[in-house]
């Protein structure tokens, strides 16, 4: 189940990027599209089979993994920086790329840079799943590892819930109302992932769920919003944006 959700992540992600081709080309709204290819990239990395492909290629050291981190904090950025913008919440624009924000991007980045190079990461396995089984040091340093690499996405989501959450109950198009409330779903399941430690092994499956739930949600949540306001422009103009 959860490779088939995997892939249909995937596949969605991707057509969503693909569908932003043309407006992209013209400089309508890259960021949308930079956040769709991203997010692409980010789930294809996700996934066993490519990334020991990928990872392989690349030493075998699970560099790929690290990739993946910063893959999601680039995301994760962008997509705070546009709902933000598109919400008009200052705010929020504040706790995401003002001194406070970016600083906090700058330290977790670095914690998961040191975390990485200070564990053992020999031998390509999606998800690390096996690492922290080689040692008791080599666990309490994949967990540092995995913690810090959540801890971003949860401060950006509790950044832009307030916002995506006023947008939802607001009087504003019902497209934008509903794509806001996606938004909120996707920024109420970032941080649950802080929780992950506190779950018995037997949950792992609720955890891919959540992390599913959340993207999904997150792309979902865009794609309404953007679809909504293609539908709102003149006939002509639409036209233009849609292709």
């Amino acid at each position: 189940m959860i490779e088939i959700l995997q892939w249909s992540t995937l596949a969605i992600c991707g057509a969503a990027a693909v569908a932003r081709i043309p407006s992209a080309v013209r400089g309508e709204n890259r960021s949308l599209f930079y956040i769709f290819v991203l997010a692409t990239l980010a789930i294809l990395l996700s996934i066993d089979g490519p990334y020991v492909a990928i990872d392989r290629l690349l030493g075998g050291t699970n560099v790929t993994n690290l990739i993946l981190r910063f893959v999601i904090f680039a995301v994760i950025l962008l997509v705070g920086y546009r709902i933000a913008r598109g919400f008009g919440a200052p705010a929020s624009i504040r706790l995401i790329l003002g001194p406070i924000g970016l600083g906090i991007l700058a330290v977790i980045a670095t914690a998961t840079l040191v975390l990485f190079l200070l564990a053992d990461t020999e031998g390509s396995v999606a998800g690390l799943t096996t690492l922290p089984s080689r040692s008791p040091r080599n666990a309490q340093l994949i967990e540092l590892y995995a913690a810090a690499g959540r801890l971003y996405p949860a401060y950006v989501a509790a950044s832009l819930l307030p916002a995506t959450l006023a947008a939802a109950s607001s009087n504003l198009a019902a497209s934008i109302r509903w794509g806001a409330g996606l938004l909120s779903v996707a920024f109420v399941a970032l941080p649950a992932g802080t929780l992950y430690p506190l779950l018995p092994d037997e949950l792992g499956p609720l955890k891919a769920l959540i992390n599913y739930l959340a993207v999904l949600s997150l792309m979902g949540g865009l794609l309404t919003i953007w679809i909504g306001r293609v539908r709102a422009q003149p006939p002509a103009r639409r036209s233009s944006t849609a292709k």
